[in-house]
C-alpha cells in the first residue's frame, strides 16, 4: 500500500489548527469573563489607579528632594517612573487573578496566606529596619509580608468559617480568633500597630457575618478596649502615637504637617507642581499623598476621591448582599473591609482625625509590594464577585443560606 502524501498547503493547514483552537478558547474565556465581571467595580478600580499616577507625579519631586544627599541627587520623577511600572505590574496581576474561579481564588489565597504567615516569623530575624520598624524582607525588592497576608487572612478566615455549614458544632470562631491572636502578636513585634488594628477589623466583620451570638459582641468590644489599654501602657510605639495625637502635636509633627499641607491649597488647589508645603512633608509620595493632592488639586478633588472609595466599597457590598455562597460572601466582605479600612484610616490620618499608622492610600500611594498586594486583593475580589448573568440565584443572602442549610440537616 502506498503511503498517503500531503501537499505543503495541507500540512500548513494542519499545523494551523492548534493555534486556531487555542485562540478560540482564549476568545471564549475572555467573552465569559467580560459577561461575568463587575464592570462598574473594575471601572472604579482603574479610575483610582489613574488618580494615583497623577498624584505620584505631583508628590515625586518633594520626596526625591528630601531623599537626595550632598553627593547623590535623585531624579525628581524617579518615584513617578517606578510607580508606572508597579501600576502596570499590579494591573496585570489583578486582571490575571480575576479570571480565576472561586475555587481557584480560594486555593491561591490560602497558599499565599500560608507562605506570608511563615515569612512573618522570619521578619524579626532577617528583616530590614526602616524608620525604627522591622517589617520588610529584601529579596532584591523589599517585600512586606503583612501586606500580602491581609488578603490571605480574609480568604483563610472565610474558608474556616464556611465549615459551619457542613458541621455546625465546629468551633470555627475559636479557630479564626486564635489565628488573629497569632498574627497580632507577630505584628506588634515589628512594631506595626496600624496593621494589627486593620487585621482586627477584618476579623470582627467576618465573625459578625458568620453569626457570632449578639450577647458576645459586648465581650468582643470589651476585649478590644482592654487590649488597646494594655498596648498603651506596655507598648511604647502605641503610647507615643496616641500621646502625639491626643496632645495636639506641634508644627513639626508629621500629622500636623500633613493637615496643614492638605488645607493649604483651599478648595481648588495651587496647581500641579506648584505646591510649597509638600516640600517639607515626610513620606509625601506614600503615607501623606492625600495631603499633596489637597494642596495641589484642592479639597473638592479630595472629596471626589473619598466618593470614589465609598462607591467602590458600596458597589462590592451590593454585589455581595444577595450572595448565596457563604464562602464567597465572607471572603468578599473581608477583602473589601481590608481595602476600605486601609483607605479611610489613611485619609483620617491626613485629616488629623486618627493617630499616624504608616499606612499607604491603596491604589494611589507609591509603593512596590504594597501596590502589588492591593492589586492582589482586588483581583481576588473581582474573581469572587464574578457572577453568571444567565443563572437564577436562590437569593436570601447569608441568613437565608444558613436557614436553608439547617432545614436540609
Amino acid at each position: 500500500m502506498t503511503a498517503p502524501t500531503y501537499t505543503a498547503a495541507a500540512r500548513g493547514r494542519s499545523n494551523s489548527l492548534v493555534p486556531a483552537s487555542i485562540q478560540r478558547r482564549w476568545r471564549d474565556a475572555l467573552r465569559i469573563w467580560w459577561s461575568e465581571i463587575d464592570k462598574v467595580l473594575l471601572a472604579l478600580i482603574v479610575t483610582l489607579m489613574a488618580v494615583g499616577i497623577v498624584a505620584v507625579a505631583a508628590a515625586s519631586p518633594a520626596s526625591a528632594d528630601q531623599l537626595s544627599t550632598a553627593t547623590v541627587t535623585l531624579d525628581e520623577f524617579m518615584f513617578f517612573k517606578r510607580h508606572i511600572v508597579f501600576q502596570l505590574m499590579g494591573l496585570t496581576l489583578m486582571i490575571g487573578l480575576s479570571f480565576a474561579s472561586r475555587d481557584q481564588a480560594r486555593r491561591i489565597g490560602i497558599l499565599v496566606g500560608a507562605i506570608m504567615l511563615a515569612l512573618m516569623f522570619l521578619v524579626p530575624i532577617i528583616g530590614e529596619e526602616k524608620n525604627g520598624a522591622r517589617r520588610w524582607i529584601n529579596f532584591g525588592m523589599s517585600l512586606q509580608p503583612s501586606e500580602f497576608l491581609k488578603p490571605g487572612f480574609a480568604i483563610i478566615c472565610a474558608w474556616i468559617l464556611s465549615w459551619r455549614l457542613r458541621d455546625p458544632g465546629l468551633p470555627v470562631i475559636l479557630y479564626v480568633s486564635a489565628l488573629m491572636a497569632l498574627i497580632a502578636g507577630l505584628l506588634m513585634a515589628q512594631p506595626n500597630l496600624g496593621d494589627a488594628i486593620l487585621f482586627a477589623g477584618i476579623w470582627l466583620v467576618m465573625v459578625l457575618l458568620a453569626g457570632i451570638p449578639w450577647q458576645r459582641i459586648g465581650a468582643v468590644i470589651a476585649l478590644g478596649t482592654g487590649a488597646l489599654t494594655l498596648a498603651y501602657f506596655f507598648y511604647d510605639n502605641a503610647r507615643h502615637r496616641i500621646d502625639g495625637f491626643l496632645g495636639g502635636g506641634t508644627a513639626f509633627d508629621q500629622v500636623d504637617l500633613a493637615q496643614r499641607t492638605l488645607t493649604a491649597g483651599g478648595w481648588t488647589g495651587s496647581g500641579l507642581w506648584l505646591g510649597i508645603r509638600k516640600m517639607n512633608l515626610p513620606e509625601a509620595h506614600t503615607d501623606y499623598i492625600f495631603s499633596v493632592i489637597g494642596e495641589e488639586f484642592g479639597l473638592i478633588i479630595c472629596a471626589l476621591i473619598v466618593l470614589l472609595y465609598c462607591g467602590l466599597v458600596l458597589r462590592a457590598l451590593m454585589r455581595l448582599v444577595n450572595e448565596d455562597n457563604l464562602f464567597a460572601l465572607l471572603a468578599g466582605a473581608g477583602l473589601i473591609t481590608q481595602f476600605g479600612g486601609q483607605a479611610f484610616i489613611n485619609i483620617l490620618v491626613n485629616l488629623k482625625l486618627f493617630p499616624s499608622k504608616g499606612m499607604t492610600l491603596p491604589l494611589i500611594s507609591y509603593g512596590g509590594s504594597s501596590t502589588l498586594a492591593v492589586c492582589f486583593t482586588l483581583g481576588l475580589l473581582l474573581a469572587i464577585t464574578r457572577r453568571n448573568p444567565f443563572l437564577a440565584r436562590e437569593g436570601g443572602g447569608l441568613r437565608g443560606l444558613i436557614d436553608r442549610k439547617e432545614e436540609r440537616a
